[in-house]
């Protein structure tokens, strides 16, 4: 839940404060044996609402907002993750000759794996709202953002080299989330404590992704320089996009 209670001294009552050093011996003075209640982070945006006193129908608007532009987003995330998985990577790569129904049976497993994924993450995130969205932008950015940069400005990479860089970037930022927050994010398999002073060079697993970016431009650059250029007429589509 979003609020947990421990009775730890088992006095019936609820203790709450800063558990510190500096405060424990007064703690142990009055018999308390560590702060009893845990409050997620995340709860207090879901609590705003109530603490600024605002009527119900209010509150029923703001909740009804928040599930739609949920449901919406995740609506269209599937989508876009299904015709990637059935269209562009089955039909336009692995097998080019799959049907219709094929093409459409490979849409609804790939769409039903994200929802199992989603959902497992969603039950046990690796953080609250805030750095789960972190971690995706860091991702992204280790993966996405420099292939899409170098396909616009630059008709020397070619998709060897994208590709490679792609995977560079991706693999980079994924082994270092996962060293210090769990492998797949399965609570209890961090090699690393997620501290200040365990992190390389001070750089959070949450802004691993811009070095992750710079892997994966680095790569891109030095595959695609060492393999064929791109052909003319690719490199023509990137000089009239730009």
């Amino acid at each position: 839940g979003l609020i947990q209670f421990t009775d730890k001294n088992e006095d019936g009552r609820i203790q709450l404060y800063n558990d510190s050093e500096a405060f424990a011996p007064t703690a142990e003075a009055r018999g308390w044996n560590g702060n009893e209640l845990v409050v997620n982070r995340d709860i207090l945006v879901l609590a705003n609402p109530e603490i600024a006193n605002l009527p119900g129908w209010v509150i029923g608007l703001i909740a009804a907002g928040g599930l739609a532009a949920a449901l919406s987003t995740a609506a269209g995330l599937l989508l876009a993750i299904s015709s990637a998985v059935s269209h562009d990577l089955i039909k336009g790569s692995i097998n080019p000759a799959i049907s219709e129904k094929g093409e459409l049976l490979a849409a609804r497993i790939s769409m039903a794996v994200a929802i199992v994924v989603a959902t497992y993450l969603g039950a046990n995130p690796p953080g609250f709202a805030a750095q789960v969205v972190a971690l995706a932008f860091g991702i992204a950015a280790a993966s996405l953002f420099p292939a899409l940069m170098m396909g616009i400005f630059s008709k020397r990479v070619n998709n060897t080299g994208a590709i490679a860089g792609m995977l560079s970037g991706l693999t980079f930022t994924l082994v270092y989330i996962f060293v210090y927050k769990g492998w797949l994010f399965i609570p209890g398999t961090a090699n690393l404590p997620d501290t200040p002073e365990n992190w390389v060079l001070g750089i959070s697993p949450l802004s691993i992704g811009a070095v992750g970016a710079i892997v994966n431009f680095a790569v891109a650059f030095i595959v695609s320089n060492a393999t064929e250029e791109p052909p003319v007429e690719i490199q023509e589509l990137v000089e009239s996009v730009r």
